[in-house]
Formats: C-alpha cells, sequence, structure tokens
C-alpha cells in the first residue's frame, strides 16, 4: 500500500490520505512467486490495506500476520477472511508495532512514506529474525538499495548481510489511485553472516567509509589496528589500491567471514543500535487471532 505523499496523477480522484492500493493481480503473483512460502513460514504483510496481498499469502498455508494501521480496513480484512486459523490482524503502527521474535519471512507492499524506516528496523539489527521479503517500494528507493557499491555505511551493511535484488518495475498504473512514481519489487534474502563475521563487518565498514577514496588496503590496516591482510582482500576479490567506497558490499561480507575465522583477531563491540532486536521497537498490539 505505497503512500508517496504527494499527489496523484488523477486530478478527478481526490486522494487526501496520499494512500495507494495495489490493485494489479499479476503483481500480486509476482510477488509470491518472489519469495514462495508455505505452511512451515510465519510471513508478515505489512500495511495491509484491503488485503490484495493477505489473501493469497493465507492460501499458501502460512501463517500470516497483516498489520495495518486504519482500523475500518483491519475490521474489514478480519471479517474478509474469518475462518481462516492461519490469520491473525494486528491494527497497528508500522513504525511501532511489535515484530516477531522467531524467524520471520515479509512480504508486502510498503508505504513509501516509511519505507527507509520499516527497512531499518527489519535489516539494519545483527542477526535479525528476518530471513526474507519481497516488497513493493518505490523505484528510486529500490535502484538505490540494489546498488553493488552503496553510497554510505548504512546501506553497505544491509547489502553485505543480505542479497538486495531488483526484481522488476512496477508502473504506477497498477495502484488506485495512481501515485505520480512507480513502484518495484525488491527481492531480499540474508546470507547468514553470523554474529562474529558480522561484527568484522562493522568494523571493517567503518573504516571503509571514513575515507571511501582511501585504498582498500588502509582501511583494512585501520581496521585491523595495523595488521595487514593483502593475501584476504585478493582472496576476496578486493584489489589492495582500489578505493573503499568503491568495493562491493557482498566482497566486503566475503572478507568479514574469512577474517572472522582467525580467533587471534579482535573486534570492537558493535554499538547498542545494533543489538536492540526489532521487536522492541514498540509496546502496543492489538489484533484478533
Amino acid at each position: 500500500m505505497p503512500s508517496s505523499g504527494r499527489p496523484s496523477h488523477s486530478a478527478h480522484t481526490p486522494n487526501p490520505s496520499g494512500v495507494h492500493f495495489l490493485t494489479a493481480r499479476h503483481i500480486v503473483h509476482s510477488l509470491l512467486d518472489s519469495c514462495p512460502v508455505g505452511p512451515a513460514d510465519l510471513v508478515l504483510d505489512l500495511g495491509a490495506g484491503p488485503g490484495a496481498i493477505t489473501a493469497p499469502l493465507v492460501r499458501t498455508g502460512a501463517k500470516v500476520i497483516a498489520v495495518e494501521r486504519d482500523p475500518t480496513f483491519a475490521r474489514k480484512l478480519g471479517n474478509r477472511l474469518d475462518g481462516h486459523h492461519n490469520l491473525r490482524v494486528v491494527n497497528d503502527d508500522l513504525r511501532t508495532v511489535l515484530l516477531p521474535r522467531k524467524e520471520f519471512v515479509v512480504v508486502a507492499s510498503i508505504p513509501y512514506a516509511v519505507s527507509s524506516m520499516l527497512l531499518r528496523r527489519l535489516l539494519h539489527p545483527c542477526s535479525t529474525p528476518l530471513r526474507r521479503a519481497a516488497m513493493i517500494v518505490e523505484w528510486g528507493f529500490a535502484k538505490r538499495l540494489a546498488r553493488a557499491v552503496p553510497r554510505n555505511r548504512e546501506q553497505a551493511w544491509w547489502a553485505a548481510r543480505f542479497e538486495l535484488e531488483l526484481v522488476r518495475r512496477v508502473p504506477a498504473r497498477c495502484f488506485r489511485p495512481m501515485p505520480t512514481v512507480d513502484s518495484a519489487v525488491l527481492a531480499v534474502r540474508g546470507r547468514g553472516l553470523g554474529i562474529r563475521a558480522e561484527t568484522a563487518l562493522w568494523a571493517l565498514l567503518g573504516a571503509a567509509y571514513r575515507d571511501p577514496y582511501g585504498p582498500a588496503r588502509t582501511a583494512i590496516a585501520t581496521a585491523l589496528g595495523g595488521h595487514k591482510a593483502r593475501g584476504a582482500l585478493q582472496a576476496c576479490g578486493i584489489s589492495p589500491g582500489e578505493p573503499a567506497g568503491a568495493v562491493p558490499a557482498r566482497r566486503w561480507g566475503a572478507l568479514a567471514q574469512q577474517l572472522a575465522e582467525d580467533h587471534t583477531l579482535h573486534w570492537p563491540r558493535l554499538p547498542r543500535e545494533l543489538h536492540a532486536p526489532a521487536t522492541t521497537a514498540g509496546r502496543r498490539r492489538r489484533g484478533r487471532s
């Protein structure tokens, strides 16, 4: 349920809320094909609206939690799909709703206005319970996230720990009312680095993005307290003289995994913000079983 915060193309359809509902069934099918789920999965539909994605998810047999802020939509969705014991409708805000502590999947059309905040909740904490996702987000936002070389440390942190794939463009005409921009299906798959590798990764990225134009070998020496790692760099496809900010995120992840195997190396502790579980961002939880 993207929300651009801008008026729609159509001057004949007032849209004071800025909310746009996905109406193209083939896009819903594409979304589910990008992230197949079944009875063994716990799946979140974040910003469920009238249930264009929720209903097909329920039919897969997966355990579905549909989160919707608007109480009218939440009530109607619960009534419409009443009798499906694998569905829980939660009337709450995406910015504060409690997220599951156990492993989960996200299949959703994300409101534009909360995309960055929501991705931060899902991808930022180390050892997040999120395993994979398929989300509809604004086109430009998806392009930035899917870049092989992220523009900042935060996005590199996400891209090194998750494969972020821009699956397809979603034209504005697939929504009612139409937003002013196109959207995209973004697929997310966890790389499973592990906590020690994530600790190494955060230190490596800190050194790399502190001086993105400096050579990668200098960033590594800084992160390792002066120790050399030329062999490790080259083994991961990183040229020692390559600008640190030009190294693809997945290569930083591969290097972090390799260095994490050396238990003689010691890394600074991760900051508290990365340890905070995604489940503690809010206190309110209302819903129906």
